[in-house]
Formats: structure tokens, sequence, C-alpha cells
């Protein structure tokens, strides 16, 4: 399990990626075939907007909260499968590393909602490092916007640099 040390917290409130809003986002990804959101709002935004991804990752849960139904139920919709994986605050399980690295390896073909008990949030680091090239992550930034990441050489190596720390 890797832990994010108190310590490299502030790494992380450097955004990587193109800030946008929801109608730059949506304009954005109707050309993007691979995409992975990060995120119960960010995901419904995609799918209540006929955009789907090949693997979405939440945990029904906001900053204020639990999601509304409509969330919740829109999110359910999506996924050809479903699973389940624990994953505590502040941490990216094995699990949860295992199963984006597996999805990950047979992207083209997958429909794939990774439901998480506990916290999404730092999957983010995850899918950066594993995704392919050719591969769109999404994930909201609180009261600023939506976040694309391309997985690029240089993205994958701030991943990596954070992750090491972990």
């Amino acid at each position: 399990m890797r832990v994010l040390p108190n310590n490299i917290r502030h790494l992380l409130k450097e955004p990587v990626g193109q800030l946008v809003n929801e109608r730059e986002l949506i304009n954005l990804l109707r050309s993007e075939k691979y995409i992975v959101s990060i995120g119960d709002i960010v995901t419904y935004t995609i799918l209540k907007n006929e955009i789907k991804p090949i693997i979405c990752i939440i945990d029904f849960k906001t900053r204020r909260g639990k999601c509304s139904s409509d969330i919740v139920k829109t999110i359910k919709s999506f996924g050809k499968k479903n699973i389940l994986i624990k994953n505590p605050a502040g941490t990216i399980s094995d699990e949860l590393w295992d199963i984006i690295e597996k999805s990950l390896k047979n992207y083209e073909n997958i429909s794939l909602r990774i439901e998480i008990d506990g916290e999404e949030d730092l999957a983010s680091l995850a899918v950066v490092y594993l995704a392919p090239s050719d591969v769109t992550i999404i994930y909201g930034l609180p009261d600023k916007g939506v976040l694309i990441i391309k997985p690029t050489s240089e993205n994958k190596r701030k991943a990596k640099q954070i992750l090491d720390k972990m």
C-alpha cells in the first residue's frame, strides 16, 4: 500500500494538466476515444452528456457528503463490469493499483466502474503513471474546474516522483 506522507501533500496542490470548465470539458472530450474519469461529479457530468469513459473511479461522495440519488443512479448505470475496492483516504491500496494496472493493459474494449470504499482521490497518480499515451484522464478540482491530463512522459515522471515518496 502506498501512503501519502504529510510532508509531500503540498506537491498535489499544483494542478497538472489543463484546467477547464464543464462546457470546455465536454467539447474537448468529444474527440477523445479512451477516457478515465476519477471522481463522482466529473463522471456524472460526462455521463449525462453521453460521453462514456473506459474506466470510472468513484466513491459516491463529494466534498459536501454523499452524492445525490440522481448522481448515484447515473453512475451505477455505467459499466459492463463493476469492482468494489477498499482504499483508505490518503492511500493507493495494492488492490486499487493492481486493478488499474490490469485494466489499462486491455483498455480498448473495457467499460469498468471501480467503486471505492474509502477515497479515490489519489487514484489519478496511478492512472497517469500506468496509462498508455492515447488515454485521457480527467478529475475534478473542487471550486476550480476539471483537470484534463494526458499521460505524457513528463506527466508520468511527475507522478512517479510522488509515488516514489509514498
